[in-house]
């Protein structure tokens, strides 16, 4: 199978400017871009398509051309947009520039034989054009009624309150100019990029087809949304970012775990190499049997291997098991702490357990019951655990035995709220 086919078969091909893609995705070496603006310190999991769509293309022999926005950074890209970005400063660019670069190297190969993967920095050509220069011989191409006439623009201006800057206005020309120096320099054909950035895209063709009489080529992927339609890098809690740091690899797992049976086969197909086989049986296993969640599992591990390494994807999916498994006293004390790293927590004296602690009172001082009362009631219908088995006894107590092998307690109410109770000497 084709390059073409297999990201169309997956549901990644939106648009296309030319159906020649498809001779030279399939029987071509070509090079071909993507840009990754550096608004934040991290790339997010709204990204992934595109990185990994660049990684599709290594692995079918193209050279995949990564390009850091530091220049178009500066202004900010109005695709998406309801409202004005707000303008970073030099210093900020540059840190966020530096992580993100790191992190895109994880994905691509720099160093493959015959194809290389290439990162370079906008800024480096955007940077050193004058004004009035840049107007004069890149401007001219550009007609305002056809860049009002553009999704990313039009839908600025109709919404009077905010409207659109001259600066994010101006975009359009510099990613434009972006594909032609890319096109003169390093040789590429075609700009990826998701479905929000057509208008963008066909733009920088235009300009190659006006000053080279050259033919360029385009195509978009569809943007990956969640259920409820909103964009795929956002969650209730915010963005799940790729750096550890900021989001944990086991708030990174969840989140995937998490994701709704109408959007898995999807997200399955865009963020996995799965084959068609494999995809096939977790369709079937989603259809028949949902309450297993076994396409979500494939599929958290398969995301958080790729982005996280192997070691870790494992760690990650004991972890979830250990959350809601009786015998959480048998992990280890690492992977315990995984999983409940974002649980709310207490600290008691550890002599205090020597003695015994009232089960409902430790409720309390959890914050999982207001009231002796109210705990009380939880544990008679059944809804209160502790190292995941269910409490019986409203009269029970809590001893030091039941610490795990790290010396906590973990309380649960339901199936959601949790607690940990840490035991200090």
């Amino acid at each position: 199978m084709g390059l073409f086919e297999e990201m169309q078969g997956r549901g990644l091909v939106a648009q296309v400017t030319d159906h020649e893609i498809v001779g030279l995705l399939n029987r071509s070496s070509i090079g071909a871009y993507i840009g990754f603006d550096p608004t934040a310190d991290s790339l997010h999991v709204g990204h992934l398509v595109q990185i990994f769509n660049l990684k599709r293309l290594q692995d079918h022999g193209h050279r995949p051309i990564a390009v850091a926005g530091g220049g178009t950074g500066l202004i900010g890209d109005p695709s998406g947009k309801s409202e004005e970005r707000n303008l970073l400063d030099a210093d900020s660019l540059s840190r966020n520039l530096y992580k993100i670069q790191s992190q895109l190297s994880r994905f691509l190969d720099f160093e493959r034989k015959g194809n290389p993967a290439l990162l370079v920095n906008n800024n480096d050509w955007l940077g050193q054009i004058r004004l009035v220069d840049f107007l004069r011989e890149i401007g001219k191409h550009f007609s305002i009624n056809q860049m009002v006439g553009k999704e990313s623009v039009r839908s600025r201006i109709a919404g009077r309150e905010n409207g659109i800057s001259y600066t994010e206005f101006s975009y359009m020309l510099l990613q434009s100019y972006d594909f032609l120096h890319l096109f003169d320099h390093y040789d590429c054909v075609l700009q990826m990029g998701a479905s929000d950035q057509w208008g963008n895209i066909t733009a920088g063709i235009e300009l190659i087809r006006r000053m080279r009489q050259r033919t360029a080529f385009g195509l978009t992927t569809p943007l990956v949304l969640k259920a409820d339609g909103t964009k795929f890098g956002k969650s209730e809690s915010g963005t799940i970012w790729i750096d550890p740091e900021k989001t944990s690899p086991y708030q990174f797992y969840q989140f995937f775990l998490r994701a709704e049976d109408e959007v898995v086969g999807s997200y399955l197909r865009s963020f996995t190499w799965l084959d068609d086989d494999q995809l096939a049986e977790l369709d079937l296993a989603t259809a028949n049997e949902p309450a297993k969640r076994k396409a979500q599992g494939a599929l958290a591990y398969a995301v958080t291997r790729q982005v996280h390494g192997a070691e870790l994807a494992e760690k990650v999916k004991l972890a979830a098991q250990a959350l809601f498994s009786d015998e959480i006293l048998r992990f280890p004390p690492e992977v315990v702490e995984l999983a409940i790293q974002d649980a709310p927590s207490i600290c008691i004296g550890a002599d205090s357990l020597s003695q015994g602690i009232d089960i409902v009172d430790l409720y309390i001082q959890a914050g999982l019951a207001k009231s002796r009362s109210e705990g009380r009631k939880v544990i008679e219908q059944g809804g209160a655990y502790l190292n995941n088995t269910r409490v019986v006894d409203v009269d029970a107590k809590v001893f030091s035995d039941d610490l795990t092998p790290g010396g906590i307690l973990l309380l649960r109410r339901g199936k959601k709220d949790y607690a940990v109770v840490r035991a200090l000497a």
